[in-house]
């Protein structure tokens, strides 16, 4: 072969080499994008069918990942909606979503190995934190998004004994956050009673600061209004309110700090005073006993709006939205929020480290478009997408540092309509108590009052026993038994016999082994508390 002949071969050969290429891009560019990016598709050009390029990268390269939230009461079931439209055309993701039907169903899924691409839950963090089970975010960052930052004490409370993080929970944000963002109050998640008022004022408007107050009014209810009942209380929302009244620094089944050792809350020396106080409220009348077994959590709702009952304890958020419901049903009367503090001893301690979290797991079809839709959302731009709605929609900035939302927050049915606040899977507290903020609405100032006797103290919530170990299985036999004897404490006929009944309950956790299971409480916290010095 000439020289000349070899020199036309080879470009020939060349140029089919180049057509095969093109048509093999071309090829990979017309799949269904499995294995494509967000990120990738914003480097191809842009589509004939939209000026927005973003939408038009994102829409080339549409991956459906399945979810599955582990809350049975979510009241969100569809990925769909201008919030979730938004979140697909940033990332490129779309999520075909399963809600728990109980709280039986993760575990079940986790044995078998039946699992989607993606779980959101608040519970069964060890067994999901598994390098067999889900992919840990820092070698997906390290592979796929290296410009993902998140800050080290984020990191710190959610790295398991592997070294490796499997999630960020979101409803989390350090002091510093919070004392550096006056306008975050919070969430919902904070107790409160409503009263009728229209009933307050055909008792005189009597005076309501202390305890002792509420009481005496809920006695004037019963004898003006024999037939109506002077408080219901929401099945989930039994105590908090009170527990905060008597200065009790733990929950139901939580832990108190007193000079560097933790107890169980039982042992607060404030529990029985609180214990009778309940009983005081039932032994009065002022309660019903069937309140304590409400089959679900609409019952109290229909006996507030009902015009049934004179208070309802529920969350800060409850008068608006029993105000809402009321007016949908043509009721006349209106409910007002009581003072957040009626007690000198009121303290609310947040001992939250974070809520539910969204793990990656290994059946996952796409765990770079994953991680990568979790940075998003993890944006300032993807957390104010997510809680507050479509900026300028929905919602527009105000100078002073809070959002001016055009809807309200306790509209239920319009938050859930359009998707706003659900799809937080990685968020944090400071946009979530922004979301909070709307100024003149009864929330916000249950919420501002809240925030004033809260101190901060997310270490002790890094007390989490793990699944089947020895502690878990004390902790959970004792919490059972609360669960059952707190009851008849309640509903005792007298104070001596709630006291008594009080008392078998300490024994009966000192027998199950309450003792060694605050020993380890004691030695866990102590290894934990470095985590935030």
């Amino acid at each position: 072969m000439n020289r000349n002949r070899m020199k036309k071969f080879f470009a020939v050969s060349l140029t089919l080499l180049m057509v095969l290429a093109m048509l093999a891009a071309c090829s990979r560019g017309n799949t269904d994008g499995q294995n494509a990016d967000a990120g990738d598709s914003a480097n191809t050009s842009e589509s004939s069918e939209s000026t927005d390029t973003g939408a038009a990268s994102a829409n080339q390269g549409v991956e459906e990942l399945t979810l599955f939230i582990n809350h049975s009461w979510y009241p969100v079931k569809e990925f769909k909606g201008p919030i979730a439209d938004k979140i697909t055309e940033k990332t490129g993701v779309k999520l075909k979503v399963t809600v728990a039907t109980d709280d039986k169903q993760l575990p079940l899924m986790i044995a078998s190995g039946d699992l989607p691409d993606l779980i959101f839950t608040a519970t069964d963090f060890d067994r999901l934190a598994n390098s067999n089970i889900s992919y840990p975010w820092n070698e997906l960052i390290e592979k796929y998004a290296p410009d993902f930052e998140i800050d080290k004490t984020r990191i710190a409370i959610n790295t398991m004994e592997d070294g490796n993080f499997y999630t960020i929970r979101n409803a989390f944000a350090t002091t510093e956050e919070w004392e550096a963002n006056k306008y975050a109050l919070g969430n919902d998640g904070n107790p409160g009673i409503a009263v009728r008022e229209d009933i307050m004022n055909e008792l005189g408007n009597p005076p309501l600061k202390t305890l002792a107050d509420f009481e005496n009014i809920l006695g004037m209810v019963k004898e003006k209004y024999p037939d109506m009942v002077p408080l219901i209380m929401d099945k989930n929302w039994l105590e908090q309110y009170f527990i905060t009244q008597f200065g009790m620094e733990a929950g139901i089944g939580s832990w108190y700090e007193n000079e560097g050792k933790v107890n169980y809350w039982l042992k607060h020396p404030k529990a029985l005073d609180f214990f009778k106080f309940m009983n005081s409220l039932h032994r009065n009348g002022y309660i019903l006993a069937e309140n304590f077994a409400h089959a679900n959590d609409q019952i109290d709702d229909e006996y507030a709006v009902g015009g049934k009952a004179f208070a309802h304890s529920h969350t800060v958020s409850i008068a608006e939205r029993n105000n809402i419901s009321a007016k949908q049903n043509g009721a006349a009367y209106t409910f007002k929020m009581i003072p957040t503090k009626l007690s000198d001893d009121a303290i609310k301690v947040s001992t939250g480290v974070g809520w539910s979290g969204s793990f990656i797991t290994k059946k996952n079809k796409n765990p770079e478009k994953s991680i990568k839709l979790l940075q998003f959302l993890a944006s300032d731009e993807g957390k104010k997408l997510t809680m507050f709605g479509v900026e300028g929609e929905h919602w527009t900035w105000n100078e002073e540092g809070y959002p001016n939302l055009k809807y309200s927050p306790a509209d239920s049915d319009f938050i859930n309509g359009n998707g706003i606040k659900w799809w937080f899977l990685y968020s944090d507290a400071i946009v979530e108590g922004l979301w909070g903020y709307v100024p003149g609405t009864q929330t916000t100032q249950a919420l501002i009052e809240t925030k004033e006797i809260t101190t901060y103290k997310p270490e002790l919530g890094m007390i989490q026993v793990r699944a089947d170990s020895q502690e878990r299985s004390i902790k959970t036999k004792i919490d059972e038994m609360v669960t059952n004897e707190k009851v008849k404490i309640y509903l005792a006929k007298s104070e001596e016999e709630a006291a008594q009944l009080f008392e078998n309950m300490l024994k009966n956790a000192d027998k199950i082994g309450l003792q060694k299971l605050e020993d380890w409480a004691n030695q866990t916290y102590a290894e934990k508390k470095s985590l935030f010095n």
